[in-house]
């Protein structure tokens, strides 16, 4: 008898932790995967004009790697994205 209630701690311990391993990732870390994902996602999508050009027309690379872009069909919808060229 006492190996079967050693077994059902044992199962009730692991259960418990995986329930708050559980949580921990769907509260903590899985929101800011998904929010990651949806902004990439908008940045694929998005139109990014040339920020500057230099006397030869040609596209300058910004200094800090970002630049304003806007969605497909919402031009009034900024968002900052990583310049692709």
């Amino acid at each position: 008898m006492k190996e079967a209630t050693g077994e059902l701690n044992v199962t009730v311990i692991v259960v418990t932790i995986v329930a708050v391993l559980s949580l921990f990732f769907f509260t903590i870390i899985w929101p800011k995967i998904q929010g990651n994902f949806r902004h990439n996602a908008s940045c694929n999508n998005a139109i990014c004009p040339c920020p500057a050009r230099d006397s030869n027309g040609l596209c300058v690379i910004p200094e800090h790697g970002t630049v304003e872009c806007y969605v497909k069909g919402h031009p009034e919808e900024k968002i900052m994205c990583t310049w692709k060229g």
